[in-house]
């Protein structure tokens, strides 16, 4: 199959957790139930996310940083870094349909 072709095809499976994963954060913690905070939030998880993934990959790897992005594919990695971005921006895209299903319920 291939490199590439396996990180891309894993994307549309990232792509679910991370739609259903933005769910389930939003209802298990109501603070976060402001754009600001939403927001925050898919910030500090993409952040704390590429450091743990980075910190592996150099501690596992045996490569320095540098090594390890140049040795990523550019079309795979392109989508890769989209989605980091999905996923940064998740909650605060859920959080309308989050509030509107929580007032129905009220």
């Amino acid at each position: 199959m291939g490199e590439r072709w396996a990180e891309l095809a894993e994307m549309p499976i990232m792509a679910t957790v991370i739609f259903l994963a933005a769910g389930f954060i939003l209802r298990r913690f109501p603070a976060i139930g402001s754009p600001a905070r939403s927001l925050a939030a898919g910030v500090l998880a993409l952040a704390l996310s590429v450091c743990a993934e980075l910190g592996l990959a150099v501690a596992l790897q045996s490569q320095t940083l540098a090594q390890f992005l140049h040795s990523r594919d550019k079309v795979s990695g392109a989508v890769y870094i989209a989605l980091l971005l999905v996923f940064a921006a998740m909650p605060r895209l859920r959080l309308r349909s989050h509030q509107r299903a929580t007032n129905s319920k009220a």
